[in-house]
């Protein structure tokens, strides 16, 4: 069955075991997302086994659950299938993982690690309110150790920083640019990533715009709400998506497109909010919501982006996250920064495996970790023969680049600022 939150059934257990089923036995038979993620890699090898015989109908409730939790919602394998609606057949494997896992959760309740991880807004004002302790306290083993017992949150992975200031307090601070609305007018939806703890992306989003005479607002927002769809709180999710819906169609309706610098809040607004709320509102702000990257290369299809860059950016290893894939967009981000004179982008097409809050988790830890390896050799095979920058749209693809590389990936925007003579290296 479709999305479909108010429907009684989509909440009913029996409902679920049936359509998981249904849809492992088309998956049976295709196998095209082998080995695609761990979800899929489980899912086989249970069907294989010899008291299953590769009917479906034989796997009993842990084989279902345990195939669910290894979903960290990526989406490739939607785009992946040849069974997604219009099909018949009507397969969509990551929001079935959604709906069984919220299923799961309105009968157990949500865990206290999630509830933790979905705080997202709570904790990044607490952070950069204290900034240097909160710095501190992510990197002592001692309080690591009591993070990983108390919250589940592995001792080993690196957190992000938070900054001393958020993104929010820099912009209100700002003059407009004279002259900036001449070419167009949107709405940041800047992401909680860029307001508590990497402020200079939004810088570099404001400074690009306005280079190219695009006039910025910032409405109040919240966090776009997948760490919540990542926990199964569907009622969390759907709250947020409330809010940003209210504060983002208002703009819209003056005429605004919405830009975002997060390939998974992004993917959020414009595919997810739409089957969370089912209203003409979050059909309306998803129509008009772009990537950053791809919404200066549609000005740049127009011919109103400025390419008058004044230094080129080099060689570039630039891993395309999976969220930015699943949008169907084409390769914006690549294509704009190989607009940069004496620039060389190196695509990478591979999975960093966090999605969310999936691998912060110390139960997924090390499985997330061995999915990122390709990723990682490829970026130092790079890396080694010359690259010079590494840069990916996504903020968590970074702190699994940073913890293995021991060197931060930038976003496109900060690249493209820095070509402009707008952000100094």
């Amino acid at each position: 069955m479709p999305f479909e939150l108010n429907s009684p059934s989509f909440w009913e257990e029996p409902e679920v075991e049936t359509e998981l089923k249904r849809v492992f036995d088309i998956c049976n038979g295709c196998r095209r997302c082998y080995s695609l993620c761990p979800s899929f890699t489980d899912l086989f090898a249970r069907l294989d086994r010899d008291n299953v015989d590769g009917e479906a109908e034989k796997l009993v409730p842990e084989d279902l659950r345990r195939v669910t939790d290894l979903c960290y919602q990526c989406k490739l394998c939607f785009n992946h299938c040849p069974y997604t609606p219009p099909h018949r057949w009507d397969v969509d494997f990551p929001r079935l993982m959604l709906r069984s896992k919220a299923v799961q959760v309105k009968r157990d309740g949500v865990s206290l690690q999630d509830r933790i991880l979905g705080q997202v807004d709570w904790m990044g004002r607490i952070g950069t309110f204290l900034a240097p302790i909160a710095n501190w306290a992510t990197t002592n083993r001692l309080n690591r150790w009591v993070m990983e017992k108390l919250f589940g949150i592995h001792r080993d992975r690196i957190l992000p920083k938070y900054a001393s200031e958020t993104f929010r307090s820099w912009f209100g601070k700002q003059r407009r640019k004279p002259g900036a609305e001449s070419a167009g007018r949107v709405a940041l939806f800047y992401t909680c990533t860029v307001n508590y703890n990497e402020p200079e992306t939004g810088r570099a989003c404001v400074k690009v715009l306005e280079k190219n005479g695009i006039d910025v607002a910032c409405p109040e927002q919240r966090c776009c709400g997948m760490p919540f769809l990542d926990g199964g709180d569907v009622e969390g999710a759907r709250k947020n998506a409330r809010a940003n819906v209210d504060s983002l169609h208002a703009l819209v309706k003056q005429g605004r497109d919405v830009v975002v610098p997060g390939p998974t809040c992004s993917y959020m607004l414009k595919q997810e909010y739409p089957h969370l709320l089912n209203n003409a509102a979050a059909r309306e702000v998803a129509a008009r919501t772009f990537d950053i990257c791809e919404y200066l290369m549609a000005l740049h299809g127009q011919g109103k982006l400025d390419t008058r860059f004044v230094k080129g950016a080099g060689e570039i290893a630039y891993q395309m996250p999976c969220h930015l894939r699943a949008q169907n967009i084409g390769y914006k981000s690549r294509d704009l920064l190989q607009l940069i004179p004496d620039t060389r982008v190196r695509l990478i097409e591979k999975c960093a495996a966090i999605d969310g809050t999936w691998g912060l988790k110390r139960q997924y830890y090390d499985l997330s970790r061995k999915v990122a390896a390709p990723l990682i050799n490829e970026l130092r095979e790079i890396r080694e023969s010359g690259a010079e920058l590494t840069v990916s749209d996504c903020p968590l693809a970074g702190l699994e680049i940073e913890q293995d590389l021991k060197r931060k990936a930038l976003h496109p925007i900060r690249i493209l600022a820095r070509a402009y003579g707008l952000e100094a290296e």
